[in-house]
């Protein structure tokens, strides 16, 4: 996420409920995968467990994003 998007986000996330929760729910996914990418060798379901967390995590980014920029339009139409 680019230092602008993440100044946004702090800004707007404590005003939209939805905003703080697409990132905290983002930054679970990175330490589930942190946690997952750390070991030296993965299990088949683990390897699933890692697409199926990378895809949610992708998944919640475009949504955040979104909202970001909606919300960052809102803001400067105000």
């Amino acid at each position: 996420m680019e230092t602008k998007e993440f100044e946004l986000l702090e800004k707007l996330a404590p005003i939209h409920p939805d905003l703080k929760s697409l990132w905290e729910d983002h930054i679970l996914y990175e330490k589930q995968l942190e946690k997952l990418e750390g070991k030296n060798f993965l299990t088949p379901s683990e390897k699933q467990e890692v697409s199926r967390i990378k895809k949610h995590k992708l998944e919640g980014k475009t949504k955040l994003v979104a909202l970001l920029q909606t919300y960052s339009a809102q803001d400067g139409r105000a």
